[in-house]
């Protein structure tokens, strides 16, 4: 499993029978979304039918857990008590498909590491309600960043 550094305080996700296999999926290290069996149209956030084909036909998926930081900003301004700037907030996109992307933050480089194109790969912080948080860390990044 790849393991991110703590942090002090995440808020809780709204883990629902429609997202849980993105939620848990960190339990067993994959990073799951939902995937179209008709068209293989990756969909995130889950949704009922395949934005692409419009099929009701879908599985649960692992993806690489790997991507490229599409976009970011440093966070300066303390908005969560408990959750000290500064902080990296990315989008990331991951390589399965273009489009495909996740806004998270990026851990394990210094702030001044992170730039647009940066290969970063997936680690789960666990929060207090079994969920499983997907960050992202640089390619290479280790166990415990």
């Amino acid at each position: 499993m790849r393991a991110c550094p703590e942090s002090p305080f995440r808020l809780q996700p709204l883990v629902t029978d429609e997202n849980r296999h993105y939620w848990e999926g960190g339990s067993e290290g994959e990073l799951r979304f939902l995937a179209c069996t008709a068209c293989g149209h990756w969909i995130h956030p889950a949704a009922p039918v395949c934005p692409a084909c419009l099929s009701r036909d879908l599985e649960v998926r692992a993806a690489s857990g790997r991507g490229v930081v599409h976009t970011f900003t440093v966070n300066h301004q303390p908005w969560v008590p408990g959750f000290e700037p500064p902080y990296v907030v990315a989008i990331v996109e991951l390589e399965e498909q273009a489009g495909l992307r996740l806004m998270t933050n990026i851990v394990g480089c210094e702030l001044e590491e992170v730039a647009i194109g940066m290969a970063v790969e997936v680690c789960f912080e666990e929060l207090e309600d079994g969920a499983w948080l997907p960050l992202f860390r640089p390619v290479g990044g280790g166990g415990q960043a």
